[in-house]
């Protein structure tokens, strides 16, 4: 099999059912402002939704009691609401908050492919560490689960074009969707790829790990391609892949036909001219202000590496100080700092920490309670991910961004991932 394939994709019909209300963001984000889905729980009311059918990770902790009516509401969904469309991909064009478009494109992708592990040299690889214990409370919301919902973007590296651009022109697709989304998300529309286009993606995205072409590319022809880096949705694909070796012990071989093997993912070029990369900031909770700057005041004077020079901004209410490091080890500002604030949180478990898109939005959680700070530093540029990725590993969790929070990928497309 393919690393990327057609699947059976099941949506609702959209002449009966609202878009708009059907397709809600991915449940990692705005997981400080329940604001957000409390509107989103408003303008939903009693209408068909992918609400219904995930969990909010702002509720991650209220998992047992949500979780079974979860899993119900998949059954009702499958019963009542979603249409199969067996062996489908669908290319897609996701209008963003600021009128650019990105282009993507939906499909399965094999978890026997992929690998979360640092070191890893599998077809389709994380790009940030993935944090273990945030992978059990998710798996126990896939466990028991009819359906999946992808909000995963995987990217590829394709500087010519020659996969999903191409799909823009051609004319031999059905329509699958087109509405706005909710909450200032811009606009959806996706079509059905006929039998002639799939072939052509599978043949475009083989060429782009063909050995002489790889390592011309990234300057050592021994390395293990990668196909696909994983841009948004980590901790998501590896929950998918935990849940799936879970049923390989359960079932043997059996598994290597289940359903649960694959996971559905779009798909989007690394150089999509709308695809920005934005850094994702820190702000921690309950602590002493004081007692952390000078830790990491002192820890940074005391680094000793050869990687260029950084500043990180540390923001206060109503105030911001400028952090020099003059010779970090990682080469990114959020490795540095990352470094310093795992130690720290270990030895002060009652501090807490979100990770935070937009500087306004960690200016305003720090300005909203006492105890509370704040850090915002340069983002990582992305042409330099993928032999970032090949070379270092994965880079420190929660690196980048694509995009605002507004701009993720919406739940819409579901496929089952239970036999009955």
């Amino acid at each position: 099999m393919p690393v990327f394939s057609a699947a059976d994709i099941l949506l609702p019909d959209f002449q009966k059912t609202n878009g708009t209300l059907w397709s809600v963001v991915a449940c990692d984000q705005y997981t400080s402002e329940p604001s957000y889905w409390e509107e989103v729980e408003k303008q939903v009311g009693s209408a068909p939704s992918t609400l219904r059918l995930m969990l909010p990770e702002i509720y991650l902790g209220e998992g047992a009691d949500r979780i079974p009516a979860i899993h119900a509401n998949m059954e009702e969904a499958l019963r009542d609401i979603l249409i199969p469309h067996p062996g489908s991909m669908i290319y897609l064009e996701r209008t963003l908050s600021d009128g650019t478009v990105r282009r993507g494109l939906i499909g399965k992708v094999d978890l026997e492919a992929y690998d979360y592990k640092r070191g890893s040299a599998s077809p389709i690889r994380a790009t940030e560490g993935t944090v273990l214990s945030r992978i059990p409370p998710r798996v126990a919301v896939r466990r028991g689960a009819k359906l999946e919902l992808p909000h995963v973007m995987l990217l590829i590296d394709d500087p010519k074009k020659t996969v999903i651009e191409p799909l823009a022109s051609r004319k031999d697709g059905r329509a699958a969707y087109d509405f706005e989304l909710m909450q200032n998300g811009g606009r959806v529309r996706g079509v059905f790829l006929s039998a002639d286009a799939q072939k052509e993606v599978v043949r475009a995205l083989d060429a782009l790990v063909v050995p002489e072409t790889f390592g011309a590319r990234y300057g050592d022809a021994s390395l293990a391609p990668l196909l696909f880096a994983v841009g948004d949705g980590n901790h998501s694909l590896a929950s998918a892949k935990a849940y799936y070796e879970e049923l390989k012990e359960q079932l043997g071989d059996d598994a290597l036909s289940h359903p649960a093997r694959y996971a559905l993912a779009e798909i989007v070029n690394l150089h999509d001219d709308a695809l920005a990369f934005e850094p994702i900031y820190r702000v921690l909770f309950d602590v002493d202000a004081d007692d952390l700057l000078g830790g990491l005041q002192k820890y940074l004077a005391n680094l000793n590496g050869t990687a260029a020079p950084q500043t990180i901004r540390a923001v206060l209410p109503g105030d911001e100080l400028f952090l020099p490091v003059p010779h970090p080890a990682a080469q990114l500002a959020v490795g540095t700092l990352q470094s310093f604030l795992d130690a720290y949180l270990e030895a002060h478990p009652g501090v807490g920490i979100d990770y935070i898109h937009g500087e306004e939005t960690v200016r305003s959680l720090v300005s909203a309670a006492p105890g509370r700070i704040g850090f915002l530093f340069d983002g990582m540029q992305k042409d330099d991910l993928f032999r970032t990725v090949l070379y270092d590993g994965a880079l420190p969790r929660k690196t980048f961004s694509m995009g605002h929070a507004q701009d993720k990928r919406f739940y819409l497309e579901c496929r089952k991932i239970a036999e009955c």
